[in-house]
């Protein structure tokens, strides 16, 4: 499998998620101004969507859109716990996850790399954004992860996304929860190989 990435961007999810798997994988990075990839061909040939993350399995068939290549990465390796088993209501709770994430959060810090935004977008954003992390932050209370004791691929995707608080001057501090979240996911062996892999850490 090969994912294609961008250092920081939502693509750190899935390159968490095979980090954590155990898998073999290979990455290429791509440059989204210029649609590039890292050995010069047209990305936008690869993926027509022409962003990351997009992960090229080994019989050509190409992935899109992070909850989707983080459930096929989590079913990959079952024994990793990844994901709860298709089927079970552990499972469709983890596909809420990754949907709140997705559209709530992720979404929401959009603007705020958008050189077009105006401010009063990016006001509403920003309390839009903190609502939902203050219900995320309730969430966490009393739990390690989002699933409980495991770490999921709902975990990567969130701390990938709270990873950007930083780029808007958003102190996490001020939810207690997220940030032993982040400080805790921020540790594990996986986390830290794929932080130095993109420079990140």
């Amino acid at each position: 499998m090969k994912l294609y990435f961008k250092p920081g961007a939502c693509s750190l999810s899935p390159h968490i998620a095979l980090e954590e798997s155990g898998l073999d994988y290979e990455t290429e990075s791509v440059n989204l101004k210029t649609k590039r990839t890292a050995q010069n061909d047209d990305f936008n040939v690869i993926n027509p969507k022409g962003y990351v993350p997009a992960l090229l399995l080994d019989d050509g068939v190409l992935l899109t859109e992070g909850p989707a290549i983080l459930q096929y990465i989590a079913d990959q390796a079952p024994g990793r716990k990844l994901a709860p088993a298709n089927g079970t209501i552990a499972r469709y709770l983890l596909q809420g996850w990754l949907n709140f994430i997705a559209t709530e959060l992720h979404k929401s810090f959009s603007p705020f790399f958008n050189p077009a935004a105006k401010d009063d977008w990016k006001a509403l954003a920003r309390a839009n954004l903190e609502r939902r992390l203050g219900y995320t932050d309730a969430q966490l209370a009393g739990k390690a992860y989002l699933m409980g004791d495991d770490f999921s691929v709902a975990d990567a995707y969130l701390f990938t996304v709270l990873s950007w608080a930083r780029h808007i001057q958003l102190d996490l501090a001020q939810w207690p929860h997220l940030s032993a979240f982040v400080a805790r996911v921020s540790e594990r062996p996986a986390v830290q190989a794929v932080l130095k892999t993109e420079s990140l850490g």
